[in-house]
């Protein structure tokens, strides 16, 4: 009985999706290139997942190297490594989330209390620009200006301090790479919050402006409250990314000096894999990170669907 009224559910079902395919098809046609975009590069590489419970050699292939289970997973969990790269990674994320995930946030609600649209376009711009310049260009920028030679020592001089390279002091590492990063993207990031901030009515803070809240109490009670919903979907976007950490920029700013505080799980999996060609066990780094993330994810949401009536299901 219970597998018939599952089959009867999943009639229905297809019947709806066809309809609705039939009704909206150009909306399906324009979906169609992510789908395949997704599928191609997303999901039939998971095929290769599984090399991390095997020996993988490419003289053998996929499918013709020994399985080794959970070898790999054990050694990774045995290494001297493993708690060195935990707490950097953690260490790199939260500051990435205390000090980054707010700052499009401010950005926007001050670019949106100003009224002069020119000086106002001024400021989206040059916020902007530095999110378009070549990742390699920023951090070469970021070790001139943090070279011992560079502009920062020169205000560190000016205060009293003594000039150093910071890139070569691990104490150093996590605060240059989170405020450059700041610096690089919290332009790009106040897109998403500008067009929330658009969708809230005016009629509102007229209201607001009759009852007597100034500017600061209408940011409180009317703006905030506005992208909330918005806040709290990429919050919880950000939580199912904790642990990866971008490899990119860490591989052209750190050095064996500063792997104390630099090296993190992503930086890991590359030296691994591509540099010592340790394929299987890189993979299997590389799956428990993103089944880690995976877990986060579910977790934000649901405490997110708990205390809010915000969730991306």
């Amino acid at each position: 009985m219970a597998k018939e009224m599952i089959t009867q559910k999943n009639k229905s079902f297809l019947k709806k999706l066809a309809k609705d395919i039939k009704k909206n098809y150009v909306v399906y046609l324009m979906a169609l290139p992510v789908i395949a975009f997704y599928i191609i590069f997303h999901y039939v590489p998971m095929y290769g997942v599984i090399i991390a419970f095997k020996q993988y050699s490419p003289a053998l292939g996929v499918l013709k190297s020994p399985w080794v289970g959970f070898k790999h997973f054990k050694d990774f969990f045995g290494s001297v490594y493993i708690w060195r790269l935990l707490r950097n990674t953690v260490n790199i994320t939260l500051n990435e989330l205390i000090w980054g995930f707010p700052a499009p946030v401010i950005l926007a609600l001050l670019i949106n209390e100003l009224r002069n649209q020119r000086y106002k376009k001024v400021v989206q711009t040059i916020s902007y620009i530095p999110h378009f310049i070549s990742l390699v260009v920023i951090c070469g920028i970021i070790r001139q200006f943090c070279g011992s030679g560079g502009i920062i020592n020169d205000i560190i001089e000016f205060f009293g301090g003594t000039r150093q390279d910071l890139l070569a002091k691990p104490e150093w590492f996590v605060p240059v790479y989170v405020a450059s990063g700041i610096w690089q993207g919290v332009g790009f990031g106040t897109i998403i919050y500008l067009a929330a901030l658009s969708g809230i009515s005016q009629e509102l803070y007229d209201a607001a402006y009759i009852d007597g809240a100034g500017r600061w109490k209408q940011t409180l009670h009317i703006t905030i409250p506005g992208i909330m919903p918005t806040i709290i979907i990429l919050l919880i976007l950000r939580m199912g990314s904790m642990l990866s950490v971008g490899y990119e920029k860490i591989l052209l700013l750190y050095n064996r000096v500063t792997y104390e505080t630099a090296d993190v799980i992503s930086t890991f999996v590359y030296r691994k894999g591509l540099m010592d060609a340790n394929y299987s066990y890189s993979t299997a780094v590389g799956l428990f990170n993103s089944v880690v993330n995976f877990a986060l994810l579910i977790l934000a949401n649901k405490l997110s669907k708990k205390f809010s009536d915000t969730s991306l299901w």
